[in-house]
């Protein structure tokens, strides 16, 4: 199986590369075209900020080519915000994949903004969540959110409830880190790897 990691000078590849390794896979990072055309899976990975990561995106194409691709693709926390239509970091027009916007965290004395560390995921669906558990803990580090929809696949809750993963067709994006959630995570990337 080929598995392509975009690259686009967002953090964080890295802990994914190593992840896949621990799962036999060896990926290539690339940003090349008929690289990533010709992948069984491509994992969109990222730490950073959106419209920087937009701007690489769109001098390299890939902005055309990412909502194009027809295999299934996973987005990883800035991966996931890349998908959606619009963020608020910075007003960037992002991807369109999924329709949803981007929010900042409102300010609130009782909660630390990004939120950083463990947390449960729940109303689990799809793929993804086979033979994971509701209220399983997986890793977050973010500022920003997406708002519940109808391509929910799981809920997290920080100061109010927000979209853990989504999905729609062949596009699969979670904004936790599963390469940086232990087991849970590892079955997670072990489900992607295996969708049909």
């Amino acid at each position: 199986m080929k598995v392509v990691v975009l690259k686009y000078n967002a953090g964080n590849i890295r802990s994914v590369l190593f992840a896949l390794e621990r799962l036999g896979i060896e990926a290539v990072v690339t940003d090349k075209t008929e690289e990533i055309l010709s992948a069984d899976r491509v994992i969109f990975p990222g730490v950073g900020e959106a419209s920087t990561a937009m701007n690489y995106l769109k001098q390299n194409q890939l902005d055309l080519l990412i909502p194009s691709l027809k295999q299934p693709v996973l987005g990883i926390c800035l991966g996931m915000q890349l998908m959606c239509s619009f963020s608020e970091e910075n007003n960037t027009t992002c991807l369109g994949i999924f329709d949803e916007k981007v929010k900042h965290f409102p300010t609130n004395e009782n909660f630390k903004v990004p939120q950083m560390g463990w947390n449960n995921i729940f109303q689990l669906s799809g793929p993804l969540f086979d033979g994971i558990k509701e209220n399983s803990f997986v890793y977050f580090v973010h500022s920003y959110y997406v708002e519940l929809s109808s391509n929910t696949t799981a809920v997290a809750n920080y100061i109010f409830n927000f979209s853990a993963s989504l999905q729609k067709n062949n596009f699969f994006a979670v904004q936790f880190h599963p390469e940086k959630s232990g087991e849970i995570g590892q079955k997670m990337l072990e489900n992607f790897l295996n969708i049909c």
